[in-house]
């Protein structure tokens, strides 16, 4: 045993990793092992359920041939369509290639289901970023707000709760659809777990039953055992390129929900008239279906990733959202640095950890979609895979990076234990 500690050790230092880090790093590991244990049950269970929906639904070899041209009568989207209504409880989905990422699968849900005079409310604050040109918010050729479509938001409170005085006083006879973001943003707020997503639903059915309620699940697919479809959401949409597509997914989106609205962004997506009719898959059904496969365990290891760099970045003192023992709800780890330097280092840590592009230096840019530079590592088999071991972060106050990601669990130990490391090397932090 003691050999194999030694040859551990001695390949991480092969890889870069200092003996101080190494074993500050190895120490907060194996206080963690009753956790992951209980992460490794929530994959077991949401691995049935996928291949309960995989079953049920008959996927067939011929499910993984692929179509060209107008993709009519495409056995295997058609069939990966029933799989994820089958697994996320929802009367309809709509899974394609021709979703871009996360940010165009929400545009479509939006678009599709809201009409000129409609409002727009969001009851958990200001969305991601790149949503806020396609609200409007921040102005864009195309944005909701050009075809007479307004907006309102509530922000929670000081201590993350929902604000419902004020988000009872914002419903109104205008409001068509509420948009719930799962998932903290470039944001220190608090990821929203599914039985808060549970009861936010409830209070806005009871003053407003027929409102469309509609949640960004992005990072958040198989965290727990209920989905948001499970207790109340009208729609779900996520990317591939995040949890559901299992690292496989090279491109695509989905929208689960009630017939409707999934419909109505059928519609939207390709055109009046056709909606889910055309659409060929070009080859992706057989990494849509691995991949969706693989979700549960993948997720898993990212999890076990966020809670490892939860208790590391805490116990040098950074604040760290979610803390390093608080119930997780999604992928995504926050540190609040406080400073651009670390924040930078951290990134350069991350992308040198990985697979591919591991001789890059990542520095911060002007990415389209936002108001700040922003600093992105992610050296993935898919561009912009953030299921993938990835870190990114806008360089403002408060400083904070967000970690997410990694295929393996192993992997993102790895890459954990490279941030730590660089920002040593640069002096940022003292072991």
């Amino acid at each position: 045993m003691n050999d194999f500690i030694d040859e551990k050790q001695e390949m991480y230092q092969a890889l870069g990793i200092g003996r101080e880090v190494y074993q500050f790093c190895e120490n907060v590991w194996e206080g963690l092992k009753s956790r992951f244990e209980r992460i490794d049950e929530t994959a077991e269970y949401n691995q049935l359920k996928v291949i309960r929906a995989m079953q049920e639904n008959r996927v067939s070899e011929a499910c993984l041939y692929s179509s060209s041209g107008y993709g009519y009568n495409d056995l295997g989207r058609d069939t990966l369509e029933a799989v994820y209504a089958s697994a996320f409880h929802t009367e309809d989905a709509l899974v394609r290639p021709q979703i871009a990422c996360g940010t165009h699968a929400l545009a479509v849900a939006l678009a599709g289901n809201l009409r000129p005079g409609d409002e727009l409310f969001s009851p958990v604050g200001k969305p991601y970023d790149t949503l806020e040109e396609v609200i409007g918010i921040r102005p864009s050729n195309g944005s909701l707000a050009e075809y007479g479509i307004t907006y309102r938001q509530v922000d929670l409170l000081a201590d993350g709760s929902f604000d419902y005085e004020n988000i009872k006083k914002a419903i109104n006879e205008k409001t068509k659809l509420v948009t719930i973001q799962r998932s903290k943003g470039y944001q220190t707020r608090p990821t929203l777990s599914v039985k808060r997503i549970q009861e936010l639903i409830a209070f806005i059915k009871d003053i407003k039953p027929d409102v469309i309620c509609m949640v960004d699940n992005c990072y958040g697919e198989f965290v727990e055992k209920l989905e948001p479809t499970d207790v109340g959401a009208d729609l779900m949409v996520g990317s591939l390129i995040k949890n559901p597509g299992g690292g496989l997914a090279p491109i695509g989106g989905y929208i689960v929900g009630k017939k409707e609205y999934v419909e109505n962004a059928a519609f939207r997506l390709t055109s009046p008239g056709l909606g889910k009719e055309v659409g060929a898959t070009l080859g992706v059904n057989q990494s849509f279906y691995q991949g969706f496969f693989l979700a549960p365990t993948v997720v898993a290891g990212a999890l076990k990733g966020a809670i490892f760099a939860a208790n590391i970045y805490e116990k040098l003192g950074f604040s760290v959202i979610p803390n390093g023992s608080e119930s997780r709800h999604d992928i995504i780890q926050a540190v609040e640095f406080g400073n651009p330097e670390s924040v930078i280092a951290f990134c350069k840590g991350i992308q040198a950890a990985a697979p591919v592009d591991s001789y890059v230096d990542p520095e911060p840019w002007d990415m389209p979609g936002y108001d700040s530079d922003v600093i992105m590592a992610a050296g993935a088999f898919v561009q912009g895979s953030s299921i993938e071991l990835s870190a990114d972060g806008p360089i403002k106050p408060p400083y904070a990076v967000y970690f997410q990601g990694g295929l393996t669990w192993e992997h993102a130990k790895f890459g954990i234990m490279m941030s730590l490391q660089k920002l040593q090397e640069k002096g940022l932090v003292s072991l």
